[in-house]
C-alpha cells in the first residue's frame, strides 16, 4: 500500500513540474514577444505626433556660415553659449544635400523658454562666423524621447548616421489631416528609419512643423528610397497624401557634428 502511494506521489510530483515549466516556458515566450512588440512599436512611433505628446520647448536655430567659415562656425556651435538653458541637451546637425543652411542647432529648454532684454549677446568673432540665420521656437517631444529617437548620447548610433530635417507649410484649413499625416509612423516593410520626430511651431519661422528622421546609415536611407518610389504614383501613399495637406516643404540630407 505504501509503495502505491509513494508512485501515486511520484507521478503527481512529476505532473505538476512539468505544468511548472511548461507555464514558465509560456511566460518566457509570451515576455519575449511583449519585449519585442515594445522594443518595435518604440522604433517605429513618431515621437511627438500628437500634440499632447509635445510636452517640452526646444529652440531650431538654422544657420550659413560666412565664406571660408564653415568648419570654424561648426566648431563654435559645439561650444555651449553663456546662456544654454540645459548643457548637453543639444543636437547639430550638418548640411550635405538640400536647403541652403550650414547647420541646424536643436536646443532643448524643458517647458517653457523665457526671453530677456538684458540677455547677454555673442562675441563679435562669433558672431562674425554667420552671414544669416533663423530661430525658431517649437513644442517636441520629452528630452528622454527626444534623444532615443535621434540616438543623442549614443556614440554607436552617433557613428555613420544620416538625418533628414524637413520643414512643412500647412494648407489653410488642413493643419490637423497634415498632422495626422506626418506622424504616421514608416512602414517598417518599406522603411529603415531607426527614429522619427514631430515638432511643431509655436514662434518664428512661417513653417508649422519640422520632422526629423534618423537611419542608421547611408545604405538604410537609400534602400529606403529605392523601396518607396515605386508606390509613389498610388493616391494613397505618404507620398501623395502629404501634397495634399503642405503647401510646400524642404528635405535636407544631413550627417551629426563629431
Amino acid at each position: 500500500m505504501k509503495s502505491i502511494i509513494r508512485i501515486i506521489g511520484s507521478v503527481l510530483f512529476f505532473l505538476v513540474s512539468v505544468a511548472l515549466v511548461q507555464a514558465q516556458t509560456s511566460a518566457t515566450t509570451t515576455e519575449k514577444a511583449v519585449t519585442s512588440t515594445a522594443s518595435f512599436a518604440d522604433k517605429s512611433a513618431v515621437a511627438g505626433a500628437t500634440n499632447s505628446a509635445r510636452t517640452d520647448v526646444y529652440l531650431v536655430h538654422f544657420t550659413h556660415a560666412a565664406p571660408g567659415k564653415a568648419a570654424d562656425l561648426g566648431e563654435s556651435l559645439k561650444t555651449p553659449g553663456p546662456n544654454a538653458p540645459q548643457p548637453g541637451h543639444e543636437i547639430i546637425l550638418r548640411h550635405q544635400y538640400g536647403d541652403s543652411w550650414d547647420y541646424v542647432a536643436i536646443s532643448h529648454y524643458g517647458t517653457k523658454i523665457t526671453v530677456e532684454a538684458a540677455r547677454q549677446q555673442q562675441a563679435n568673432a562669433q558672431r562674425d562666423l554667420s552671414d544669416w540665420h533663423n530661430d525658431t521656437i517649437v513644442n517636441g517631444p520629452s528630452w528622454a524621447e527626444f534623444s532615443r529617437a535621434l540616438g543623442i548620447g549614443d556614440d554607436a548610433k552617433k557613428t555613420g548616421a544620416v538625418y533628414v530635417v524637413s520643414y512643412y507649410r500647412v494648407v489653410p484649413g488642413h493643419r490637423d489631416a497634415a498632422e495626422k499625416t506626418l506622424g504616421e509612423p514608416p512602414d517598417p516593410a518599406v522603411d529603415k528609419a531607426a527614429g522619427t520626430v514631430l515638432m511643431q511651431h509655436l514662434e518664428g519661422s512661417p513653417w508649422q512643423y519640422l520632422g526629423i528622421v534618423r537611419y542608421n546609415s547611408w545604405q538604410d536611407l537609400a534602400t529606403s528610397e529605392a523601396n518607396s518610389v515605386p508606390g509613389t504614383s498610388k493616391k494613397d501613399s505618404p507620398w501623395s497624401q502629404m501634397r495634399e495637406h503642405v503647401v510646400n516643404h524642404t528635405d535636407t540630407l544631413c550627417d551629426r557634428l563629431p
